[in-house]
């Protein structure tokens, strides 16, 4: 769950996460103090279902008890798996080389962030986007035997390629697009360079909290959900309610998905300066983050 990356604090205001020890990091960074961390690639998956009164998102609250981001909402999402790079995996869809191009990067790292938004969806909702011939989809992964699967993924006992090859599945990667990417700010300690991706829940499938690291897991109208961050009931991070306000404009998930294509995929990473006596952090193109904090004052 990538997007949990922003740490432990109280909401300012909505339901905006701000930790409390940013404002020092940040000091650091501008002196030269503390030095930035590589991100780590990530994918994260907004699995969207269609009803009577338009599409819904599902979403997975963090534990309570974490360290970090404890409360706060996201989709299910995580680190990309290096070994889904050296491995060539059965593949439905857009070929490597066109993922490369939309994704920014070369075909190898193109094919193992797919295979990660593709496994954590997997690992965290029990929704797998694959199936045996390109254009069908597993209709049913309850069981026995596909969860001791899903445990060997969670446990990296598996790779990802492997788990298809045993299955003779084929990842569906037509069933998924590209929407968004955030990259966690320079002053954090744990960062991750996530791509964001769009799905529509297959036929016969069917969501579960297969996750550890939430406590509830809940089906929501982006609509709704972005009401409730705004009046401080649901908790989130910058990149969560970004892309459920981007969401709201359409009917359908098949909507949704056919307009992925269209999305900026420019990364957005949060900028901090010290501008006279405050702390002032932004992210590009999305004012409404934008935090001012008295230099040396607290969060």
């Amino acid at each position: 769950m990538p997007n949990g990356q922003y740490g432990q604090q109280q909401p300012p205001a909505g339901g905006q996460w701000y930790p409390p020890e940013w404002p020092d990091r940040i000091r650091a960074l501008a002196d030269g103090s503390l030095t930035p961390v590589e991100p780590r690639r990530a994918a994260t998956v907004m699995l969207l279902r269609d009803t009577p009164g338009g599409p819904i998102v599902h979403m997975l609250r963090r534990r309570t008890s974490m360290a970090f981001a404890g409360g706060a909402y996201a989709y299910p999402g995580g680190g990309v798996d290096p070994r889904d790079e050296e491995h060539q995996v059965g593949w439905a869809g857009p070929a490597r080389e066109e993922w490369a191009a939309r994704l920014g990067t070369d075909p190898a790292t193109a094919q193992a962030i797919v295979c990660g938004a593709v496994r954590e969806t997997f690992e965290e909702a029990g929704v797998l986007l694959a199936g045996q011939t390109p254009d069908t989809v597993v209709g049913d992964t309850t069981g026995d035997d596909w969860e001791a699967d899903r445990q060997a993924l969670v446990a990296r006992e598996l790779s990802f390629a492997q788990f298809l090859d045993r299955r003779g599945l084929r990842l569906r990667s037509d069933l998924l697009g590209a929407w968004a990417r955030w990259i966690t700010p320079e002053f954090e300690p744990r960062r991750y360079d996530t791509w964001f991706f769009v799905a529509a829940l297959p036929e016969g499938q069917r969501t579960r909290n297969a996750s550890t690291e939430a406590d509830r897991t809940v089906w929501i109208r982006p609509a709704e959900a972005a009401a409730r961050y705004d009046e401080g009931e649901l908790l989130m991070m910058p990149p969560t309610i970004s892309t459920l306000r981007s969401l709201e404009p359409y009917g359908t998930a098949a909507g949704a998905l056919a307009a992925a294509g269209a999305q900026d995929l420019t990364p957005v990473l949060a900028r901090a300066a010290l501008e006279g006596g405050e702390v002032v952090l932004s992210w590009p193109g999305h004012d409404e983050f934008t935090r001012r904090v008295r230099h040396g004052g607290p969060a």
